[in-house]
């Protein structure tokens, strides 16, 4: 697959959101520790259901990542294996992001949705992306408000899965995905 300057922008912004510890290289304790955040976020012990399946997932995850991206068997996986990974098709594709994504949002909504009523507004979107990807309130803000297409004040897992979809697979900078993880550096 071919990788265009946008998407290697989309990739690089990706690469860090999983770099939870910000030392540059992506290492399962970054997939733990973001899951685990997540969960002390909304008040699950790390033992309830909820956390251990997101924790569950988010291993996964990983595994899928490094065994796609870790070349040099270092057990990281570095932003140059990472876009190289991508590009071979090994991380991601159209055909596969939803099988891969679903379990995981799913697992998300379960800790973040506090009133189980299957929507996200504001406040429980700010909160799991900050545990998860440190990402700022404010743009976390923007971004429910962009991924709120019908405008009701709530993102489901389905916006959320489109979203995801959009931002690997739509080269429309100002498309609704392109804004998944806030507004990319220049």
């Amino acid at each position: 697959m071919e990788i265009s300057e946008f998407l290697t922008r989309k990739l690089e912004r990706r690469f860090e959101t999983f770099d939870f510890d910000g030392d540059g290289r992506i290492a399962r304790s970054d997939f733990e520790s973001s899951a685990r955040a997540v969960a002390a976020e909304f008040g699950h012990e790390p033992d309830s259901p909820a956390a251990q399946r997101l924790l569950h997932l988010s291993v996964q995850l990983w595994g899928r990542l490094a065994s796609a991206g870790d070349v040099n068997i270092d057990r990281s996986v570095d932003l140059s294996e990472y876009k190289e990974a991508f590009a071979e098709g090994l991380l991601v594709t159209e055909e596969s992001f939803e099988q891969g994504y679903r379990p995981f949002l799913e697992a998300i909504m379960a800790i973040a949705d506090v009133d189980s009523d299957g929507k996200l507004n504001a406040e429980e979107y700010v909160r799991w992306t900050g545990a998860l990807m440190h990402l700022p309130a404010d743009d976390a803000r923007e971004i429910h408000r962009r991924l709120d297409t019908d405008g009701d004040g709530f993102v489901t897992t389905n916006d959320l899965l489109q979203a995801i979809h959009d931002y690997y697979f739509d080269e429309n900078p100002e498309g609704v995905g392109s804004w998944l993880l806030g507004k990319l550096p220049g």
